[in-house]
């Protein structure tokens, strides 16, 4: 029994640094190579990830990955106690949605959403993914399928992508919304999937007080600018509705912080500053197409108090009010213990 667990061991050994040089994975993000299908070129592999949130690379693409996206989900709010985890689990799935991001150099294989019975529709063809084209499908619609396009040499190619889950809201998670100087807006519509209807919509003040506490990002500060998207940015598309290809439209809002509060990456950079002068943070948002942002937010509008989520890398407005509104909120809660937590108002 020794000597076999001995020689077991060995060859665990010996072959475990030929194997992870390819392969690079964890719960939420996998990196491969294409490289271990040479002379196999037809192979096809499964991955899995669990997390809602993370990313593929997939050097040297040859072959095919069927990726399958399987987080750990909480049971459906609406479900019956007696129900099945499974079935609690295809509910919650029903609500989100997957949206997919390729970096700027992607390249060598197209994308597909596999629906049931090997139905593929593409997703990401090559120049899409130069273009950096945002794509969106619901969770429960299938797996991807990634095949890699068939060339002549072994120039260097990689497929690579972020995806993101969001939930799905129905009617009462889409009504009108508010934002610094807006007036209301409407439901967002299939073209507005990367935005997240939950974005950007009229926020209680016990809304507004833990979204400091917990957003992406929270700061204090003014709107500079208020610019439209170009229309070749963030395109994105529910794969329902193709081959229709709605354009996301929107608001690039140019801010400054005198207060940053917490940002989960690098969103706004410091201005410097000297002794004397006050610090600043510098950084771009976006604002849902529901949002309506108004120009004269940007025209003398006052500080706010600004919040939001993080959307494939990019910046999106959430709760927002104008920063005395929640000062006064803030002390009100103060005054009463019911503060989520505790921040510099000063």
């Amino acid at each position: 029994m020794f000597k076999l667990g001995f020689l077991c061991t060995v060859a665990t050994v010996l072959l475990w640094p030929a194997s992870s040089g390819q392969y690079s994975s964890d719960q939420c993000n996998w990196k491969g190579s294409g490289l271990t299908h040479e002379g196999h070129a037809r192979d096809v592999e499964q991955v899995y990830l669990r997390c809602s949130s993370g990313s593929l690379e997939w050097l040297y693409p040859t072959g095919a990955l069927v990726v399958n996206l399987r987080p750990n989900l909480p049971p459906s709010s609406s479900s019956s106690p007696h129900s099945s985890s499974s079935s609690s689990s295809s509910s919650s799935s029903s609500r989100l949605r997957v949206c997919l991001k390729p970096r700027a150099d992607s390249r060598g294989s197209t994308v597909y959403l596999e629906r049931g019975g090997g139905r593929l529709e593409p997703l990401l063809g090559e120049e899409e993914q130069a273009r950096g084209e945002v794509r969106c499908f619901r969770l429960g619609d299938g797996a991807l399928f990634v095949e890699a396009l068939p060339h002549s040499d072994i120039g260097r190619r990689t497929t690579a992508f972020m995806y993101q889950m969001m939930e799905e809201h129905g009617e009462e998670g889409g009504g009108g919304t508010r934002a610094p100087g807006g007036q209301g807006g409407k439901k967002a519509g299939n073209g507005e999937e990367l935005a997240d209807a939950a974005l950007c919509q009229p926020c209680s003040n016990e809304e507004i007080l833990m979204a400091v506490c917990t957003s992406d990002f929270a700061g204090r500060g003014s709107i500079l600018t208020v610019s439209q998207q170009q229309e070749q940015q963030g395109k994105t598309a529910l794969s329902d509705d193709w081959p229709g290809k709605t354009a996301l439209s929107g608001d690039w809002l140019e801010v400054s912080l005198s207060r940053l509060y917490r940002q989960k990456t690098r969103i706004f950079t410091s201005s410097g500053g000297g002794a004397r002068a006050r610090r600043a943070w510098i950084g771009q948002l976006q604002a849902p197409p529901h949002c309506h942002v108004s120009r004269a937010s940007a025209d003398g509008g006052g500080d706010y108090l600004l919040t939001g989520a993080l959307r494939l890398g990019e910046a999106w407005l959430g709760c927002a009010t104008r920063y005395q509104d929640f000062l006064q909120m803030y002390q009100a809660a103060q005054a009463k213990g019911t503060n989520p937590c505790t921040i510099e108002t000063d």
